[in-house]
């Protein structure tokens, strides 16, 4: 195979039949680039599905309160429906085991102070396990702890980018900072995956919110994530019951839509699940239609290529050439194509998508990409596919009898 005569060959052989030879790496390079491109819109897709969930966890259930819009149990539309702590515990105890993590949330703006440094922020009292929710990566020191709840303690828990406003020449980690006139120890500092504007906030025991902001129990949100065990359709289950469950607690009517609202990210994965999924099989589909294109395209023009050749075969076998060496100058002049176009078309996909891609945002495809090994799995196919198609035509032709071959037109 590393006969330098051979390959030497083979080269003059391409170099002579330019236009067969073009014709040849034109469908498998089209072939792959095509394949590659199909592959990473898809990806894209993906990817901007994937970006809409990223900042929260995918099993969240988010709760919220708001005005009655009917009349029920003789109270009149309009009623504002309010949380407070004692709704929170009855969500966590009454579900037990079918909740994962579970956190309330009190929303305040408020203007940050340090030393000469000032900047509005908003501010979200939580629970503890609020950072699992949101996916929070702490950076320094640490989070809001159960203790920081029962002690309502002033501490905070500030993002980066905060940091980066109001502590020009100092690390936060154990400073104090002014928010709205009161003061606040940093016992922590965090990133977020959900970017700039989740990196500008700031946390607190919700606890301390209470006593500071109002002197009272209220809770704004309740957020919790499901057992993870749990299917889309137990999950989506789960959320109707609480639903049911929390207007009856408050007596609200069952088609009221806006005084208890429950959004169960399950729905949204489920769906997005069932598009990615349709859309993946449509991608394989066409892709692999491409790819059987492809071979097709290759296997006929390595047909008329050894018919083309039928004579030379039959000089070369008058002159005492063997079946193996005539079977593998075609062969592998075959696969040589095959591979060459082959990374040519992969490297125009992947160059297409690195330069289109990030105009193809506004189409819903983020980052558009594919896997290597994919697309080097299907050029291998291809290549498999190309030699085969020239070895079964070259097999044949060179078994055929020199007389035979010098006499074809």
């Amino acid at each position: 195979m590393f006969d330098i005569d051979l390959w030497r060959e083979i080269f003059q052989s391409i170099n002579k039949n330019r236009l067969r030879s073009m014709l040849s790496g034109f469908t498998v390079a089209f072939a792959i680039m095509l394949f590659t491109i199909l592959f990473g819109i898809a990806n894209g897709l993906s990817n901007t599905f994937a970006e809409a969930f990223g900042d929260d966890a995918t099993n969240s259930i988010f709760i919220q309160s708001g005005t009655t819009t009917t009349a029920h149990k003789g109270m009149q539309a309009g009623r504002r429906i309010q949380f407070d702590n004692e709704d929170f515990n009855y969500i966590k105890d009454d579900n037990g085991n079918k909740i994962e993590f579970i956190t309330a949330r009190i929303y305040k703006n408020v203007t940050a102070t340090f030393r000469n440094e000032q900047n509005s922020y908003s501010v979200q009292a939580v629970h503890p396990d609020h950072m699992f929710l949101e996916k929070t990566i702490i950076r320094e020191g640490r989070y809001i702890n159960q203790r920081d709840l029962n002690e309502r303690t002033k501490v905070v828990v500030i993002g980066r980018l905060v940091e980066e406003d109001l502590f020009l020449k100092t690390t936060a980690l154990g400073k104090y900072i002014n928010l709205s006139g009161i003061q606040y120890k940093v016992v922590g500092i965090f990133t977020d995956e959900g970017g700039d504007n989740q990196e500008r906030l700031i946390y607190m025991p919700v606890t301390t919110a209470q006593q500071v902001y109002g002197n009272n129990d209220y809770i704004d949100q309740i957020n919790l994530t499901y057992n993870p065990e749990m299917n889309f359709d137990q999950a989506i289950a789960f959320s109707n019951s609480l639903t049911k469950k929390l207007k009856e607690r408050f007596s609200v009517a069952a088609t009221d839509q806006r005084a208890i609202r429950v959004r169960n990210l399950a729905s949204d994965n489920k769906a997005v699940n069932q598009m990615t999924t349709v859309l993946g099989v449509l991608v394989l589909i066409i892709g692999m239609g491409t790819l059987i294109a492809g071979i097709v395209g290759i296997s006929n023009i390595m047909i008329f290529i050894v018919k083309e050749r039928t004579k030379e075969i039959g000089i070369r076998k008058a002159l005492g050439a063997s079946p193996k060496s005539i079977v593998s100058i075609i062969l592998l002049e075959s696969v040589l194509i095959t591979a060459i176009a082959g990374y040519v078309g992969l490297l125009i996909g992947v160059g297409a998508l690195e330069y289109f891609g990030p105009g193809l945002k506004e189409y819903f495809i983020t980052d558009p990409s594919v896997s290597s090994s994919l697309v080097v799995s299907a050029t291998i196919v291809l290549i498999l596919a190309g030699g085969l198609a020239g070895y079964l035509p070259a097999k044949k032709a060179s078994q055929i009898k020199p007389i035979v071959a010098l006499r074809n037109d």
